[in-house]
């Protein structure tokens, strides 16, 4: 690769900068650089002016990182590239379900962004936290939007830069790398939570294991709130990778395809987690009415070893006057013993019978 010509911003030098030292941008820009032949050009100042040193060379593109951007912010951004209005207005807002939009050259992919959330099995908490991510592909520029405190992009970027052929095939190389890195995610999360579904099946089918089925409903309502966020992308992914009129590279598509076919393999497995839940609570609720069958059995038998002593002692309670043995030596303590004897037979067959 020829060495790129020197890069001067007016009223700078053109010595590379260190990133580490260079300015920190106000407002929500996360960073703003140029790239030519996949190669970052570290001397910058605004997205207006890099946007102008790529339009003059010809050559190149810009690639615009913001975290939740306000109404002002976006505007003048939309005027400087030249944005559809309501795709920045999708940006700001955010809470839009994955998709792509095509307004003439300029792409609007918008990605659903997850993280697990560490917790305990047996409470109900938070399992799936959710974020956004959307991203414009223009011919000469591209610009990340996110929203959420997880899924960042910088190591997107650094990958990329220790890429230069890959960053060389223009924003749709930044695209891809945006959705590859979102998709991994999901994979990560499902991961996660198969393991959270495979404890809870241990536990459901464990004898004696009290596990509270409020846990299996708060996990199944993540697992519904994180196929919310995954399987509408499934339909962009397939236009990215298979509509040859869009305005990306071949090569681009080729990758895409890979992103497609891990997605696919996540969606259906989020469908069977769910599937699986639903299994494990109808097995837990089995579970719970066999407990409180077998608890019912249980009282009833104590019930009616009750029932003999409290009808033995409630005809000798009656106080009447001429009664048969009331008078008898022995009358007392064989009525303990015919008590205790009725009683033990009673146990003795409820026993048999499994209900003790």
């Amino acid at each position: 690769m020829p060495p790129l010509p020197s890069f001067h911003w007016p009223g700078r030098s053109g010595e590379p900068r260190d990133p580490a030292k260079m300015p920190v941008h106000h407002g929500r820009i996360v960073d703003c650089a140029v790239y030519v032949e996949g190669v970052r050009l570290f001397e910058h100042s605004s997205y207006k002016n890099a946007l102008a040193e790529v339009r003059e060379r010809h050559e190149g593109f810009v690639w615009l990182g913001l975290l939740e951007p306000g109404k002002e912010l976006m505007a003048d951004i939309a005027q400087t590239f030249g944005l559809h209005e309501l795709a920045v207005e999708d940006a700001v807002k955010a809470q839009q379900r994955p998709k792509l939009e095509r307004y003439d050259d300029i792409l609007f992919l918008v990605l659903r962004t997850v993280r697990y959330v560490e917790h305990e099995l047996s409470t109900v908490s938070e399992i799936v936290d959710t974020g956004e991510i959307m991203v414009f592909a223009g011919p000469d520029f591209v610009i990340s939007v996110r929203h959420g405190e997880h899924t960042e992009l910088s190591g997107v970027r650094k990958d990329l830069e220790a890429d230069p052929r890959q960053l060389a095939l223009g924003p749709g190389a930044v695209l891809h790398a945006v959705a590859d890195r979102v998709v991994d995610s999901y994979v990560e999360v499902t991961a996660a939570i198969e393991e959270d579904v495979d404890a809870i099946e241990e536990a459901v089918f464990t004898p004696a294991n009290k596990l509270q089925i409020d846990a299996i409903y708060q996990l199944k309502r993540e697992v519904v709130e994180l196929r919310r966020a995954v399987k509408p992308l499934g339909m962009p992914l397939q236009v990215l990778t298979h509509d040859t009129t869009l305005p990306l590279p071949k090569e681009i598509r080729r990758y895409l395809r890979d992103v497609t076919d891990h997605h696919t393999a996540v969606t259906e497995q989020i469908i069977d987690f769910n599937e699986s839940l639903s299994a494990l609570i109808n097995a837990a609720l089995a579970k719970v009415s066999i407990q409180q069958n077998t608890d019912m059995r249980k009282i009833s038998a104590y019930a009616a070893m009750a029932a003999v002593p409290t009808m033995i002692a409630g005809v000798y309670g009656m106080n009447f006057e001429h009664m048969p043995e009331l008078s008898w030596t022995y009358g007392y303590p064989i009525v303990i013993a015919v008590m205790v004897g009725l009683c033990a037979l009673l146990y003795a067959n409820f026993h048999r019978n499994n209900w003790l």
